[in-house]
């Protein structure tokens, strides 16, 4: 049986990509990178990794993911800044799920070398 493709649209096996941010093995070297796994830690149903990169002061106490959701695509829109040696970025996205779609961008802040989801504007 073939690796299953990472939920991000990399067409890389998800072991090779986004899995290797979610168990800790690697972190995200810029922020769409970060935004990405994060799509797939909603598609696989991993609130922990969520969490775990979501900035400290904008970060809720926990967070519960529908079970009936399931996500099925992701179009990167566009990004701002974001790159390995910025210290912020923007990335505006499409992620669809059931039908529907969710439009946003998200604010990213690099500290300490670490990404870290801020909001979504």
């Amino acid at each position: 049986m073939p690796p299953r493709r990472c939920p991000c649209g990399s067409g890389l096996p998800y072991d090779e990509c986004c899995g290797r941010l979610h168990t800790g093995e690697a972190t995200a070297a810029t922020a769409e990178q970060l935004m990405r796994s994060r799509y797939s830690a909603f598609a696989v149903g991993d609130p922990g990794y969520l969490l775990d990169t979501w900035h400290s002061t904008t970060r809720p106490r926990s967070l519960a993911l529908d079970p009936d959701i399931r996500w099925t695509g992701l179009d990167v829109l566009a990004t701002t800044g974001g790159g390995m040696l910025a210290a912020e970025g923007t990335v505006e996205f499409v992620a669809r799920y059931a039908g529907e779609e969710q439009h946003e961008v998200s604010r990213f802040v690099r500290e300490d070398g670490a990404w870290w989801y801020l909001d979504a504007v």
